[in-house]
């Protein structure tokens, strides 16, 4: 069930053991060829397709649309928030929800620069209700929830989520073909691996001038089909566990 459907004596009446899912992803650069919203669109389309198998037993908030996205700040059209403060309001968020008597919290993630503050969070806000024994506070990016898609999507050349790369542009082509430029021309740039397995900071321009990482060149709608399936069958399987979740112990 949407949050935004819903009055606040609705909301009221739930279950405090009805998950709530706070989806989160960026308005950035994706290269040359794709929309700036491609992380809200696909992350969104995901939990889209996920979300009939939960029914009413999830309770999902809007798409928080700003997200993490200083190393892309190189190229026009980007906005993001300070680091520490996107900390702090995804904190919060968690915060709101705990403060109406809300147990199980999942943010959603759809943007890679959004894995390290959706962790962070969810451990501060742990750390502060650490008396707490019936909490459950996560957070989980789509593509790392149903394993590795390569068993499930034919021809697929990469074997991990780039930036505006082949997965990222075969799954816009299948739900918004229109808004897909000139993908095929994109030359492939290489990941990298260079000082792994150490993390090393970054922006944009050190790793790729045209602002895409991968190959988009191979992508296709038919791969897109495959992959979003694959996604929100890994995400309708992973909120399963949270649902199902006994309350008290570690396993879920």
């Amino acid at each position: 069930m949407q949050l935004e459907d819903l009055k606040s004596p609705d909301v009221a009446a739930l279950s405090r053991d009805t998950p709530v899912v706070l989806p989160i992803a960026s308005l950035e650069q994706h290269g040359r060829h794709l929309p700036l919203f491609t992380d809200s669109m696909l992350c969104g389309e995901v939990l889209r397709r996920a979300a009939p198998r939960l029914g009413d037993r999830v309770l999902i908030a809007p798409l928080f649309w700003l997200g993490s996205s200083h190393h892309h700040m190189d190229h026009a059209g980007t906005m993001s928030a300070e680091p520490r403060l996107y900390l702090d309001t995804l904190s919060g968020l968690l915060e709101n929800w705990i403060a109406h008597s809300f147990k199980r919290l999942v943010l959603l993630n759809g943007h890679g620069g959004n894995i390290v503050p959706g962790a962070q969070a969810v451990f501060e806000v742990r750390q502060r209700h650490r008396g707490r024994k019936d909490l459950l506070l996560l957070s989980a990016t789509y593509w790392l929830l149903g394993g590795d898609p390569a068993g499930s999507v034919p021809g697929l050349r990469q074997r991990r989520m780039g930036h505006a790369c082949e997965w990222e542009t075969s799954m816009v082509l299948r739900i918004a073909p229109g808004l897909v430029g000139d993908y095929e021309g994109a030359e492939p740039v290489e990941p990298g691996r260079a000082f792994e397995p150490a993390d090393r900071g970054w922006t944009m321009p050190d790793r790729s001038a045209p602002g895409h990482v991968g190959d988009p060149s191979a992508a296709s709608a038919e791969k897109g089909e495959a992959l979003l399936r694959h996604f929100a069958e890994g995400l309708a399987a992973f909120l399963e566990r949270v649902v199902a979740w006994d309350g008290r112990s570690w396993e879920g």
